[in-house]
């Protein structure tokens, strides 16, 4: 029997992913959310977007939410980042985080992977988006699930 996205990450890869967002959002005002689903219909970066709005990723007062999109069954994955965030990081920047990813996921260490790039994404925010004295964390940290 297959893998659904919600059993994909045992509890405890779960809670080190929860972990390494928490930290990447420590020193920023940046949102970092991961999503599950068990199949992507489409292209995972339109997936991506649409799950990026259904979870209120785009009303961010800066702007500067962050992504991580996995369909397991499909082995698609996407990163994508809000405008704010977008406007600021240097054009090979995704690339360089995908580029971890799929080092880690073609050797199956998908936590691995994941709580590196969370890590990379939370240096960039925090160049760009420092914590302000009255931040507030705009976004669960949870991971999301869907197509249950």
């Amino acid at each position: 029997m297959k893998k659904k996205a919600r059993n994909f990450f045992t509890p405890e890869q779960q809670e080190d992913l929860k972990l390494a967002i928490m930290d990447a959002e420590l020193d920023t005002s940046g949102e970092v959310r991961i999503h599950i689903e068990t199949r992507c219909p489409g292209e995972a970066n339109d997936r991506a977007a649409h799950i990026f709005k259904l979870l209120s990723m785009d009303k961010t007062e800066l702007h500067n939410g962050i992504l991580f999109y996995l369909a397991i069954e499909n082995r698609k994955f996407a990163v994508i980042g809000d405008s704010g965030i977008n406007a600021m990081v240097d054009e090979n920047f995704w690339q360089q985080i995908k580029g971890i990813l799929i080092d880690n996921f073609a050797q199956g260490k998908f936590t691995e992977g994941l709580v590196i790039s969370i890590g990379k994404v939370g240096l960039e925010l925090k160049k760009y988006f420092p914590h302000q004295r009255d931040d507030v964390n705009e976004l669960p940290d949870d991971l999301s699930f869907g197509d249950e």
